[in-house]
């Protein structure tokens, strides 16, 4: 009996797990240490961020270093392996207990990258966690041997490594033991703040999981097609919205890959937007990044996500001297235009295409052009014949004499001679360039082309339309040669004139089969590298999309925002780069704003831009950008907004305004009425003709407009008149207020609130302390809060006043623990500090009723970051919000 007793115990306490092991070991204590430190510039680093304030390192252009460690286990077996190291531009191996040497992939797995430089300059000098797999170590003494290699320099940190059993997620320099007492004295040091900082997802069944919005997989219902102004699956002829990101990370594959598949589909995304090159340096195809945009395709198809692929930016070239094909460039400047233009680029661009959509996968055997979940390709990013960078100072003279060729061919095809184009011009509009004896002709600037008009300047805007549409057509066509059953977009890019050259850059896009476009919304932001970077010392504005609020402080409402979505040639037409960018905190507008007006314009597609991490990180890149997806004001209003858009929550409105142009027309330089993308600010409003009526050459369509409907540009051979319905009962300039033709979006951009009220759609977002309790048809929401966005949909198809199953989502503002300001004068703030991981978001604070006569009887369950049930709340007659919940579920 005693023997049984004992089997009992031991079979009991064998089923009991034991606690793990967290093996940390500093860098600065090898038991061998043959590493080259730098005499001076690479160590002059801030040692406040290592941990225990010191590290080894190793640059020398001509030796490697090596430093040996001894790390005694309690247990065999496997142990997460994290390393505290320098990730940009190093090689970094090892081995352990004399076994083979051993790569540590450098990109994968990065986390918290921190500038370290002392001078703050973003050169080398940068730490991070990287995830480095696992490792198999023995009971007892095991040595593991670190070598820094490679150029530039051989050069490497090695602050700490960690080797662990149990669940371990790096939290800055805190070891597990001290993060508990860190997160209290963050809380008390961020007060009326939450740390939003989720566990890793396990993706468990989840209320707010949108994941059967997609397909089993993506190109279930056939390759997509655009048929009716829309985009649709050509099998089963059902038209489909997409909400979209720009991503994923380049630097994921395999199981992090999935992940964030899991991450995006979970949050409503039906497709992302691969943007970069497929080639290497000097052009030629790489290989290794056509394999891996054969696995994302693989990945995101399994979680019904599509890819939409966009090869080619003219940024992501700079010609060297003696280029094979591309003459005349220095390696100092991009190939702006040229492609349009230069039949050798335009083989060599082919071959990327070619490599893309033949190439067989090696797991499924296929090529992309036999794959339905290829939603589509782009020709061209952000480049134009009618942008800035069109001129002879950026493009070089052997490239230019290509175009000017060119150009005077067609001059002598229009008018029997170059000599008598150029005399029919007058001496006066003569340029530089002009060089007929060697059958060339210049161009003129694009400035003296919009705004002076000459008979030169109109048919060189003809030209330059013709051969960039020419391009896009014969790409076009070749891509349909390779098989390509997908939809096909031109290009995205502005004008140096929206009124002027605007619309004959979208009728360029017609040769598509949709209309594309950017726009980022954001206040001033100034500093080194702003255009694509937040630091310290960099002064910016908070800007309110709600309130037309004008990049600059004090200037009048800018009545123009990158959602204002004409319909072109009944295309179906796309934003494929758009975000709300940051530092501003009226970020917690942007999600709302696009699922809104995007599904009252019955846009087709928004790609927010970017996900640039899979991880709710601040600074995923080794600098903090303006754009980063994964906040909690972005990415974490997504669930609510993505369903709003994708299933037409909010109806599309009435056709407001017809606006018919010609290319006679368009040609002579006449423009057109509705710009999309010029600013009109509001003191220029009160010129506005009264809507209704007819419109004389010159005048401009009230741009508010896009608030309250639909519009439609057609591009035709007959002169038509511009049609717009009377505006006045719903656009209000005096009350401020713009009113839906559907009354579903009621815009007060004086306070700066958006109240939806549709049936299966309801909320307010803005500046929620001053319109004190919301009532919609089914709710009322009330809350002191100066910013805040809170949303109630139904899950199940139905109307909130019958549905079983709403979702609850609300938010405040965001900012990085640590980021801090000081007052810049004139509305501007300077930044002193850019923060750090986790995000916070400002308390909640509110009270939510619904008026359904069942109320009583709905149960309000709190849901955590992943959408995981944590608490009951209440019933939905009436409840208070929890300060550090997003997400309620309520259902019977």
């Amino acid at each position: 009996m005693k023997n049984l007793i004992r089997i009992i115990f031991l079979t009991l306490l064998a089923t009991i797990p034991l606690r793990g092991e967290v093996l940390w070991i500093e860098g600065e204590n090898p038991v061998v240490n043959r590493m080259n430190r730098h005499p001076w510039w690479y160590d002059q680093v801030k040692k406040e961020e290592f941990s225990g304030g010191d590290f080894v390192s190793n640059f020398d252009d001509k030796k490697a270093g090596e430093a040996e460690y001894v790390v005694s286990a309690k247990a065999a077996g496997d142990y997460a392996f994290w390393l505290h190291a320098n990730p940009v531009k190093a090689t970094l191996s090892f081995t352990l207990n004399g076994g083979e040497a051993q790569s540590v992939d450098m990109n994968s797995d990065v986390r918290e990258q921190t500038n370290v430089a002392a001078d703050g300059k973003p050169d080398l000098r940068f730490i991070a966690w990287i995830g480095a797999g696992k490792v198999k170590l023995k009971v007892g003494e095991n040595r593991m041997v670190f070598r820094m290699s490679g150029e530039p320099g051989n050069h490497g940190y090695l602050d700490c490594f960690v080797l662990t059993n149990e669940a371990f997620e790096p939290k800055g320099l805190l070891k597990p033991d001290q993060v508990a007492a860190a997160k209290s004295k963050q809380a008390v040091e961020n007060a009326g703040w939450f740390a939003f900082d989720p566990p890793p997802d396990e993706f468990k069944p989840s209320s707010m999981d949108l994941c059967w919005l997609n397909e089993k997989q993506a190109g279930d219902g056939g390759f997509i097609a655009a048929k009716s102004g829309a985009f649709v699956h050509s099998k089963t002829d059902e038209s489909v919205r997409f909400w979209a990101v720009n991503g994923p990370p380049h630097e994921l594959t395999g199981d992090a890959l999935r992940n964030a598949a899991k991450m995006l589909a979970k949050r409503g995304v039906n497709l992302v937007r691969v943007h970069g090159p497929l080639f290497k340096g000097d052009g030629e195809v790489d290989p290794a990044k056509v394999e891996h945009a054969l696995e994302v395709v693989r990945v995101m198809k399994s979680e019904g996500i599509y890819t939409h692929f966009s090869i080619y930016f003219p940024l992501w070239m700079t010609p060297r001297a003696g280029h094979p094909w591309l003459e005349g460039y220095d390696g100092k400047t991009h190939p702006f235009a040229t492609l349009y233009f230069n039949p050798r680029f335009q083989e060599e661009y082919r071959k990327w295409w070619t490599a893309l959509l033949t190439t067989r996968d090696k797991i499924t055997g296929k090529t992309l052009v036999e794959e339905p979940a290829v939603m589509g390709l782009e020709m061209v990013n952000e480049d134009s014949f009618f942008f800035w960078t069109f001129d002879s100072k950026n493009i070089p003279d052997a490239q230019m004499k290509l175009l000017e060729t060119r150009f005077g061919k067609w001059l002598a095809t229009k008018h029997g001679s170059m000599d008598a184009a150029l005399a029919k011009w007058g001496a006066a509009s003569k340029v530089e360039r002009d060089a007929p004896s060697e059958g060339r002709v210049g161009f003129r600037q694009l400035w003296a082309i919009a705004n002076q008009k000459t008979l030169r300047d109109q048919e060189t805007a003809q030209f330059l339309y013709e051969v960039q549409s020419e391009f896009y057509r014969d790409t076009r066509t070749f891509l349909r040669s390779l098989g390509f059953k997908g939809v096909v977009t031109a290009s995205n890019w502005a004008t140096a004139s929206p009124e002027v050259l605007g619309p004959l850059e979208k009728l360029s896009y017609t040769a598509g089969d949709f209309i594309d476009r950017h726009g980022y919304f954001g206040g001033m932001h100034k500093g080194d590298a702003a255009e694509w970077s937040i630091r310290e010392g960099h002064i910016y504005t908070d800007r309110s999309a709600l309130r037309f609020d004008a990049a600059e402080p004090g200037k009048p409402k800018n009545l123009v925002n990158p959602m204002m979505d004409p319909q072109y040639a009944g295309m179906p037409s796309m934003i494929s780069e758009t975000t709300f960018n940051r530092p501003n905190r009226y970020r917690t507008e942007g999600p709302l704003f696009y699922a809104a007006y995007g599904a009252l314009q019955a846009t087709d597609g928004i790609v927010h831009f970017a996900f640039d991490g899979a991880r709710w990180s601040v600074k995923p890149a080794f600098w903090m950008q303006p754009w980063t997806l994964a906040s909690p004001s972005m990415l974490g209003q997504f669930p609510a907004t993505a369903l709003i858009f994708r299933k037409a929550l909010i109806a599309p409105g009435a056709v407001l305004a017809k606006v018919p142009l010609t290319t006679e027309d368009l040609f002579a330089l006449k423009g057109t009425p509705m710009p999309q993308d010029s600013a009109l600010d509001e003191l220029r409003a009160k010129d506005l003709p009264p809507s209704g009526g007819g419109l004389k050459d010159g005048d401009r369509i009230d741009p508010l407009i896009h608030f309250a409907g639909r519009t439609e540009v057609s591009f035709q051979a007959d002169h038509g008149q511009v049609s717009i319905l009377d505006l006045t009962k719903i656009i209000d300039r005096k009350a401020r207020t713009v009113r839906s033709t559907t009354d579903e979006l009621h815009l007060d951009y004086g306070k700066g609130v958006l109240v939806v009220n549709a049936a299966a759609a309801q909320g307010v977002c803005g500046a929620l302390d001053k319109v004190g309790r919301v009532e919609t048809k089914d709710a009322s929401f009330e809350s002191s809060l100066d910013l805040g966005c809170f949303l109630l949909v139904a899950l199940d198809g139905k109307a909130i006043a019958q549905s079983a199953r709403l979702l609850l989502q609300v938010m405040s503002e965001e900012k990085a623990t640590g980021f801090s300001t000081e007052d810049a004068g004139g509305g501007r703030s300077k930044i002193t500090r850019i923060g750090r991981d986790p995000w916070l978001v400002k308390n909640l604070q509110g009270s939510v009723r619904l008026k359904r006569p069942d109320a009583s009887n709905l149960k309000v369950t709190a849901l955590d970051a992943n959408g995981q049930a944590t608490e009951p709340i209440g019933m939905a007659d009436h409840f208070e919000l929890k300060p550090s919940t997003i997400y309620y579920q309520i259902a019977r």
